[in-house]
């Protein structure tokens, strides 16, 4: 019998009633579907990393509905709530000081005095938060460093039964995780680049915004792991002339088996970009897949960042 469940008013309120139980359910996002728990319900968030098979001490983000409810939850001030209401709800995840010793949230944030937190663009995703009365933290609904679902289906071929409910929101439209930037100090520094470009927060804030790639043996956010995202065939990347055994992904005019967008657009080739690794995945013959140059701008930043940390060996 399917855990698979439509997006629906009666599905969601059952839903929430699974999360507040101490249950996971699956459920859709702007960027991928997230494997959700209830934060303060430790013995549920360590589900999450027995589910996944993920380290504990790769951190996990927090989703909220409201802005006003930042002030509860973590040290803000005018910066950050300026972003937060410029750019939620939508793919932009802000790790902040935390404002209590709350021995409930340890493990969802690693044990470290920070938490990461986002306001998803979706309105199922919305809707399961509002409902179950508390943050939901939620990594990828996928088995640690494979292939991001972007589709119902996917998190049940990769979790299965380990998901208590799966809630069917259709495809994710932007397709890659969300951007992190870290706002403990001065600076503002992007951990993750992802679903929010770069340049547009450095232009809202008329600042440069610093990268830091972070230490993979101790992230302070997810996705800074240096293989993620992989997929099981071995995978090249910046690849303009492919070998004849390899499965090409094109990108542009550098046409392929698959094209990410044959117009050249990011956002199309970012919302493609998982899909199209799991469908190479199944149909690489000799176990080869190559990907064409994506320019790192924009969202390309996101998708480059993915592809590099999935081909790594």
């Amino acid at each position: 019998m399917s855990n698979i469940f439509k997006s629906s008013e009666e599905n969601i309120c059952r839903a929430s009633e699974v999360i507040r139980a101490g249950g996971l359910v699956a459920f859709p996002t702007e960027t991928v579907y997230g494997l959700g728990a209830n934060v303060y319900d430790a013995k549920a968030v360590a589900n999450i990393f027995a589910a996944k098979q993920r380290p504990h001490f790769d951190p996990l983000i927090s989703h909220i509905a409201e802005v006003d409810f930042l002030k509860e939850y973590a040290a803000t001030d005018e910066r950050v709530f300026a972003l937060a209401k410029h750019f939620w709800p939508g793919p932009l995840t802000l790790v902040l000081r935390r404002i209590e010793e709350n021995p409930s949230i340890d493990l969802a944030c690693s044990g470290l005095r920070t938490l990461t937190v986002r306001m998803p663009n979706h309105p199922t995703a919305l809707a399961l938060i509002k409902k179950s009365g508390v943050p939901i933290v939620a990594p990828s609904a996928n088995k640690y460093q494979s292939i991001s679902p972007t589709t119902a289906q996917h998190v049940a071929d990769g979790l299965g039964d380990k998901v208590d409910m799966i809630l069917d929101g259709g495809a994710c439209k932007v397709g890659v995780e969300s951007t992190i930037i870290d706002l403990t100090g001065k600076e503002v520094v992007m951990l993750r680049a992802g679903g929010t470009a770069k340049e547009d927060i450095e232009t809202f804030l008329n600042q440069k915004v610093l990268i830091s790639g972070g230490n993979p043996d101790l992230p302070t956010a997810p996705g800074q792991l240096l293989r993620h995202y992989a997929p099981k065939n071995k995978l090249r990347i910046n690849v303009a002339i492919p070998d004849k055994d390899e499965f090409y992904i094109g990108f542009g005019t550098q046409d392929g088996d698959l094209n990410l967008s044959p117009v050249g657009d990011l956002a199309e080739a970012a919302s493609h970009l998982f899909a199209y690794l799991r469908l190479a995945d199944e149909q690489a013959l000799h176990g080869k897949i190559a990907i064409a140059p994506i320019p790192n701008l924009g969202l390309g930043l996101a998708i480059n960042d993915r592809i590099k940390r999935a081909s790594y060996r």
